[in-house]
């Protein structure tokens, strides 16, 4: 008896025939018996509903020719990519390599896009990041709305990106986005011990607020921007208050605030900052400072209420020698007042009138 093998391909199938290594053909639908007396013979059965063939001799079935209108081969170089899609709908990204897929029960499209330009554009950029394999060709970077990017690749500077979804393919060029927030934020300059120009020591606490206005700037010219920016204000504390005596500084601080923010904002520009406000929030002296300053204020507080009240005591006295000498001027003024007088008394109680010697009684008769 014959050895012979038998292989049956079904209709979504494929059949792979190799013989003592040596790819021969391929097998269609059917029963298939082959003759084999030294079983050397190798069918490797594929579905083509899944249109992708993946062979480790791939390379040799595309030599043959066998795949021609039955399948699209791809032969991505170093500088290319492939992105395919399957029945209208998008599947994977490929590295460069030799692929092959079955055409017939599905439609298979092979995009070939060019990686030498580093940074990947497409319509379909939210799909394909989602995509299986992406991870291994493309790197897959996101902007935050209130945010922007500086984007640098091989080092050089090269765009600033506005907030969205951004792609980059590996191996071509190290592209790297460096997110910048574009919010105003504040920073707190704390504990500062400075001595005024009249040898007080004091202890202080600002806060100044910024945002970043040049983005490229605020990564490039330094390393830590907001750090930069907390040196700057520190140093224009120490600086302007420094130049001050503390009765000068305490009397108006917010031109001190002012002086300070004036000097910040230049520097501050150079380092892609711009400085919205500087204020000084606390100002702390020394136990023995304090005290005496809380004399000082009583004592000045003593004086001036004393003042007001001589102020005043002068003020009625005056006005008590203009009333005085209007009623001098005037007897008719003075008989009116006599009668206000009488008046309040009476409205109090009884007024009892006592007459004694005939003068007396006249004036009151007169005076009533």
């Amino acid at each position: 008896m014959f050895p012979m093998k038998t292989v049956r391909i079904r209709s979504y199938e494929i059949g792979l025939h190799f013989h003592d290594g040596e790819f021969r053909g391929l097998l269609e639908e059917g029963t298939h018996r082959m003759f084999d007396p030294r079983l050397k013979a190798q069918v490797d059965v594929v579905s083509r509903r899944n249109p992708w063939l993946q062979h480790d001799k791939l390379d040799v079935i595309v030599k043959s020719g066998s795949l021609q209108n039955r399948a699209v081969v791809v032969d991505l170089k170093d500088h290319e990519r492939g992105l395919v899609s399957i029945d209208g709908r998008f599947s994977h990204v490929l590295p460069p390599g030799l692929y092959a897929y079955w055409t017939g029960f599905k439609d298979v499209q092979v995009e070939v896009v060019d990686a030498r330009n580093v940074r990947f554009e497409h319509a379909d950029l939210r799909v394909i990041s989602r995509s299986p394999m992406v991870a291994q060709v493309l790197d897959i970077c996101s902007v935050n709305r209130q945010s922007v990017g500086v984007l640098f690749i091989d080092g050089r500077y090269v765009d600033t990106l506005e907030p969205g979804l951004y792609a980059f393919w590996k191996g071509t060029g190290d592209a790297k986005i460096v997110e910048v927030d574009l919010r105003e934020t504040m920073a707190d300059v704390s504990g500062q011990e400075i001595m005024t120009s009249d040898k007080v020591s004091l202890r202080m606490n600002a806060v100044v607020s910024y945002r970043i206005a040049d983005a490229r700037k605020a990564v490039s010219s330094t390393d830590d921007a907001r750090q930069a920016l907390y040196r700057e204000v520190q140093l224009a504390l120490r600086a302007v208050v420094g130049a001050r005596e503390l009765d000068a500084f305490l009397a108006d601080k917010d031109a001190v605030a002012s002086e300070i923010e004036s000097q910040v904002r230049r520097r501050a520009g150079e380092l892609g900052l711009q400085v919205t406000s500087v204020g000084i929030r606390d100002v702390i002296l020394p136990g023995d400072m304090k005290e005496l300053m809380n004399k000082v204020t009583e004592a000045k507080k003593a004086a001036e209420a004393n003042l007001i009240a001589r102020r005043e005591e002068t003020s009625a006295m005056r006005s008590q020698a203009n009333t005085a000498k209007v009623l001098a001027d005037n007897p008719t003024l003075m008989r009116l007042r006599e009668l206000e007088v009488l008046e309040k008394i009476a409205s109090t109680g009884n007024l009892n009138v006592v007459l004694g010697e005939k003068g007396l009684a006249d004036r009151v008769v007169n005076l009533l």
